[in-house]
């Protein structure tokens, strides 16, 4: 189905989705309404344009410090630096072709062994593992915040738990078993030094709300074909 916006036919081209396309457009028309753009103007344009609409209509409240107070003590590992995990895993490799089912039901077998005998993580790296680790018994060293994928990271730092992880681990390059020798707690960051980032990173979720709620209340008052602008993630595409 063709996209329109107030019988304006939309190219989704360059664009994530035919929704963040209409979105766009509907931005756009607004900023023509408003002198801010005109009619033949190009996508650079554009897009300045619809910066200075939304600096103009949206309003976007700064974050107070006690509100950033209240993020900081519920998520301290975010402000902990030099915090080291020792571990090891074994890798089973998802590839083009590969009976994930299968590969899974052996990736459990192999976690429910090792958390009855943790004592056979060696052995069964070096004869299971898909990564050069397990040669060496499925060492990965000293490991940091930012030295993996998040995936593996999240499970790595996820509690002050050493020994075999409990679940195994998805990530872009398959299903880990995972386990932590030894932990090296880091410092938490003062509230005034991190202060900065969470106000910094509460006005960006605050913005992204803000926008998609301006968004819809324009889409409310216009006609739009073909797209579904409760599906477009973000109102503003660069």
């Amino acid at each position: 189905m063709a996209v329109t916006v107030n019988g304006v036919a939309v190219d989704p081209a360059g664009f994530p989705s035919a929704a963040a396309a209409a979105a766009h457009e509907l931005l756009r028309q607004r900023a023509v309404a408003l002198d801010l753009a005109r009619a033949g103007d190009d996508r650079a344009a554009v897009d300045q344009a619809i910066e200075k609409l939304l600096a103009r209509e949206v309003a976007v409240p700064e974050p107070t410090e006690a509100e950033c107070r209240r993020y900081y003590d519920a998520h301290p590992a975010e402000f902990t630096s030099g915090e080291l995990a020792c571990a090891r895993h074994i890798l089973f490799q998802v590839t083009p072709g590969t009976p994930v089912p299968a590969l899974r039901a052996k990736a459990e077998g192999v976690l429910a062994a090792l958390v009855q005998d943790p004592s056979r993580f060696a052995s069964l790296a070096r004869e299971c593992s898909n990564c050069p680790s397990g040669q060496h018994d499925g060492n990965l060293g000293q490991l940091g915040r930012g030295d993996t994928v998040p995936e593996f990271e999240q499970a790595l730092f996820n509690g002050a738990y050493t020994g075999v992880y409990p679940q195994l681990v998805r990530t872009r390059f398959g299903l880990h078993v995972l386990a932590v020798d030894r932990r090296e707690p880091g410092r938490r960051l003062p509230f005034e030094v991190a202060h900065a980032r969470i106000a910094e990173r509460m006005r960006g979720r605050t913005q992204q709300a803000a926008l998609a709620q301006f968004v819809q209340v324009l889409a409310g008052q216009a006609e739009i074909r073909g797209a579904d602008l409760a599906a477009a993630a973000t109102p503003l595409v660069q």
